[in-house]
């Protein structure tokens, strides 16, 4: 896409068409000038806006899950013992992988 022959079509269009009465006076010098001293954005500001607008909704889930969890699990499984051979399990599994690979 070469953007110098669209530009000098859109200007060729442009200069074509004669200018409208609707139009203020010194329409095009305000919004050039308000184009040029309009602040850049701040990619890491919109990042971290996003991250606190998401972390209502993750921390709803959450502790709705949490709730789930806790009302329809069975209170049996839900042992110190489970709880951590399931954990070692589960922390264990990529070594236990890597070495049958070895």
């Amino acid at each position: 896409m070469n953007l110098e022959k669209i530009q000098r079509k859109l200007i060729e269009v442009a200069r074509s068409s004669p200018p409208s009465d609707r139009v203020p006076l010194a329409f095009e010098r305000r919004i050039m000038a308000a184009l040029a001293t309009s602040a850049e954005v701040d990619p890491w500001l919109a990042l971290s806006r996003a991250l606190w607008r998401a972390a209502v909704p993750a921390v709803g889930i959450m502790c709705m899950m949490s709730l789930w969890a806790l009302l329809a699990g069975d209170p049996s499984l839900i042992t110190s013992d489970n709880l951590a051979a399931d954990l070692e399990s589960s922390v264990l599994a990529p070594l236990d992988q890597l070495e049958e690979v070895w």
